[in-house]
């Protein structure tokens, strides 16, 4: 019980850690407004690399990598379909498409002229 409870303080240290490391970004981005764009983007990568590995090391950032890993595995076990079955299922959608624009165009077109009859 009192690993759990030192675990959820470490934790919340490295959360803290993580949020400064953000903030660093988010405040160097703007002090260093006038450097060249390329070294802005490279350290503000770094330190996304580095708060996204702290992170991982949290009990949230471990459930979230275990998701990440499952989810991998269940991509894998997807029968996607054929370029045949997409190009029918492709060409039957843009059919229903053409056909309800059609029918409200003609709705539009039937609703315009009933209403120039009403007003005059």
């Amino acid at each position: 019980m009192s690993s759990e409870v030192s675990e959820s303080r470490f934790d919340n240290v490295k959360w803290v850690v993580v949020a400064a490391l953000v903030a660093v970004g988010v405040y160097g981005n703007s002090y260093f407004a006038d450097e060249s764009l390329l070294y802005r983007v490279l350290g503000l990568l770094v330190l996304a690399i580095v708060a996204g590995l702290i992170a991982l090391q949290t009990a949230q950032g471990d459930a979230f990598w275990q998701l990440v890993k499952g989810s991998r595995t269940e991509i894998r076990k997807v029968v996607w379909p054929t370029r045949n079955e997409t190009v029918q299922t492709t060409m039957i959608v843009v059919a229903f498409v053409f056909l309800v624009a059609l029918i409200l165009w003609g709705l539009d077109s039937l609703l315009g002229w009933l209403v120039s009859l009403v007003i005059g």
